[in-house]
């Protein structure tokens, strides 16, 4: 049966056993990130949850477990603070063998300005720094599994903006509220991209997943300047989902028979994006499938962090690259 945007964690779910999984969320402690580590622990998974708030996370995993019966990990890690995430990696790898299924949920959206000590734009930072960080920490667990995914929680905000590879954290043009988070969710789908290609051989895919609109606390902290459209848009008859709604696409991401084959894709309404014309209507935008310019994001990111992470492409798969920016592997072309 196909899905589509009525579809919800259940649907998505009815025919997978997750059995012998290891999952492991960002985000998990509220929203979307708590409803889709209930969906997958409902399953049989063993999942990890992480967030700023060990309270909350503990809450949500006593949910879970009333739910499922299914114990679920915590961890506290801020996104916009590498040295927690280096100090969960370390300390989760030290009991973990195997990771199947990543899921990048966490996120922030339309904030005011605001700085990391290392002089990071704070939407840039949380939303795609951390997450590149985080995922090459256990690129091991993950291609150890055989057969992993990684889902990076993306937007139909990334029409907002590319990524600006000269000025990303907005040190030289004037700060735009939601131009940075759309770049963050563009970096979103280039992640998935490069993820998808480099570590094709190891048997990791990747996609980026467009939940839809959902009443969650993303919006607890708008600039005040994009509030009222952003309240707005969210007001328009029919575009609103249930969390049950906006987790399906994740889950269908993470466990999709349909998706075997297939990486480097954005996803959304649990089926495979086509090209679109503007945000409201759904569909990638122009620039979300940029190649080039998804390699160019990844050596950004080393940079920034100082990290050497799968630095360069070698020359031979550069030049496989397809006109839309995609390896004929990637999309299952």
């Amino acid at each position: 049966m196909p899905f589509d945007k009525n579809s919800t964690t259940e649907d998505v779910l009815a025919s997978i056993d997750l059995s012998g999984k290891t999952v492991l969320i960002t985000g998990g402690s509220t929203g979307l990130g708590a409803e889709t580590a209930r969906a997958l622990a409902s399953k049989g998974a063993s999942v990890t949850i992480v967030a700023r708030s060990a309270e909350k996370l503990a809450k949500t995993a006593e949910s879970i477990k009333a739910d499922t019966g299914q114990d679920v990990e915590t961890a506290s890690l801020e996104l916009d603070k590498p040295e927690t995430i280096r100090a969960f990696a370390k300390s989760w790898l030290a009991s973990h063998d195997k990771l199947d299924i990543l899921i990048n949920n966490a996120g922030i959206m339309a904030t005011p300005l605001a700085r990391t000590k290392e002089g990071w734009e704070s939407q840039f930072a949380t939303n795609h720094l951390g997450h590149f960080l985080l995922t090459n920490l256990l690129a091991a667990p993950l291609k150890a599994a055989g057969a992993a995914r990684v889902i990076n929680l993306s937007s139909g905000g990334h029409w907002f903006s590319p990524v600006d590879l000269e000025d990303p954290n907005f040190e030289r043009r004037d700060y735009d509220p939601l131009g940075s988070y759309g770049q963050s969710k563009t970096a979103n789908i280039w992640l998935s991209i490069e993820v998808g290609r480099r570590w094709a051989e190891d048997g990791v895919t990747s996609f980026a997943v467009h939940p839809g609109g959902i009443a969650t606390e993303l919006g607890r902290n708008l600039d005040p300047s994009v509030a009222p459209m952003l309240e707005q848009m969210m007001a328009t008859p029919g575009l609103l989902k249930s969390i049950p709604q906006g987790a399906a696409t994740s889950c269908w991401a993470a466990t999709s028979p349909e998706l075997n084959g297939k990486t480097g894709l954005y996803l959304e309404d649990c089926h495979i994006s086509e090209p679109g014309t503007d945000p409201m209507t759904g569909g990638r935008a122009p620039h979300a499938y940029a190649a080039e310019s998804a390699v160019r994001l990844w050596d950004l990111s080393n940079g920034l962090l100082g990290t050497g992470f799968w630095p360069r492409l070698h020359q031979w798969q550069l030049a496989v690259l397809g006109s839309d920016g995609l390896h004929s592997q990637i999309g299952g072309a």
